[in-house]
């Protein structure tokens, strides 16, 4: 089995697969050592099972071929659990594949659970079974093993039927359009812009002070620019809990950020611990008025049973209707939905509202109740 190392055989494979109407895709990465991935091994597959392996650290190799295809509007991209696959495109290619199907996202409307795994998809839709003795290789080292190489292009071959049968699925239950606004994210360019001003929102938890929250703006935004110009993980430049002990204890000399027991000993002293005292200046220096506190910090005025009732309506609906409740709506919206009736989440809007939406509004409101029948739950109107 051979890779394709020159511009000139991916442009003839790239050609032939914009023949069909649609080619899988799938990518091999490390990002173990680096803040960007490194793409180490490109696989497609056509309907007729047909697949090709693309060797992008080949000297002699240019993905533009690829990235042309890519952007082909005539053939549609198939990929399972995109994001990481399309940031990578968006970095090297400054492109997003247009048009776009995930088939994670598509199993989640059609009822295989939430954020179903590759492996379970193939088993449940193409009947086949997944090789997972090569899962844990070291894609950038060359030569790869002929097993190593099989591994790889079954994630695309087998993806063919998994993609079949779920776009059947979804004509035959009139649910593409559920899968819009989800393609929608993972197809925008501003999903893969790693801003450093928002860095601080993966850590924030249920931090509630606005001073906490300056500083860790502060902290965390400086940590990747750093790990973004070094090209290094984020945890070799500070680890996630210090940031967030940085933030809390806001330390203002170098005496009170060694004395953290999540910043090594002598670190507070270097380079590093001089820019981290820094952060933590600007971070004192913003307008607390302006700081907006992260969504699930807020007080929810004691809703936490009326929350509890909501999750229970939305296991029983989706479990009614065969879909899985990530898509429908998270923690963070049900918590709205019970501080508020206009709250602007998603499950609001459009077919969400519809579906499950107006039953959660309605159960707040009394108009609905939930009761059990023979180990089930059953929704009931009121109205």
């Amino acid at each position: 089995m051979d890779l394709i190392a020159t511009t000139a055989a991916l442009t003839e494979a790239c050609t032939r697969l914009s023949a069909h109407p649609f080619v899988t895709v799938d990518t091999e990465f490390m990002r173990e050592t680096t803040y960007y991935p490194k793409l180490c091994l490109i696989q497609m597959a056509a309907p007729d099972g047909s697949g090709v392996l693309v060797d992008p650290l080949s000297p002699d190799l240019d993905l533009a071929p690829f990235f042309a295809l890519m952007a082909d509007e005539g053939v549609v991209k198939v990929f399972h659990s995109a994001r990481q696959d399309l940031e990578i495109i968006w970095l090297l290619g400054g492109l997003l594949p247009q048009p776009f199907f995930d088939t994670q996202v598509a199993a989640m409307v059609c009822g295989y659970g939430d954020s179903v795994s590759y492996e379970q998809l193939v088993n449940d839709v193409a009947k086949a079974k997944v090789d997972k003795s090569s899962r844990f290789t070291d894609w950038s080292r060359r030569p790869l093993s002929d097993a190593q190489l099989s591994y790889a292009l079954s994630d695309v071959t087998h993806l063919v039927k998994v993609y079949e049968v779920l776009a059947g699925q979804l004509l035959s239950t009139d649910r593409g359009e559920w899968l819009d606004e989800e393609m929608s994210v993972l197809t925008s360019p501003e999903t893969y812009k790693a801003d450093p001003a928002s860095a601080w929102r993966r850590l924030a938890g249920r931090m509630r002070k606005p001073r906490e929250i300056a500083v860790l703006m502060e902290v965390a935004a400086w940590r990747e620019r750093e790990a973004q110009s070094r090209n290094v993980p984020r945890g070799r430049i500070l680890k996630d809990e210090a940031v967030i002990d940085v933030a809390t204890s806001a330390p203002r000399s170098v005496e009170a950020l060694g004395r953290l027991r999540s910043i090594p000993a002598g670190f507070e002293r270097s380079r590093t611990g001089t820019d981290i005292l820094a952060a933590v200046e600007r971070g004192f220096a913003r307008d607390l008025t302006e700081i907006a506190l992260p969504e699930r910090a807020r007080s929810r005025g004691g809703n936490g049973a009326l929350v509890e009732l909501l999750k229970v309506l939305l296991k029983a609906v989706c479990e009614t209707e065969g879909v899985a409740p990530k898509i429908i709506a998270t923690v963070d919206d049900l918590e709205a939905i019970a501080d508020d009736d206009d709250a602007d989440v998603a499950v609001l809007h459009g077919w969400r509202r519809t579906l499950f939406g107006e039953k959660a509004l309605a159960l707040k409101s009394g108009r609905l109740a939930l009761s059990a029948e023979r180990g089930r739950v059953v929704v009931r109107d009121l109205a």
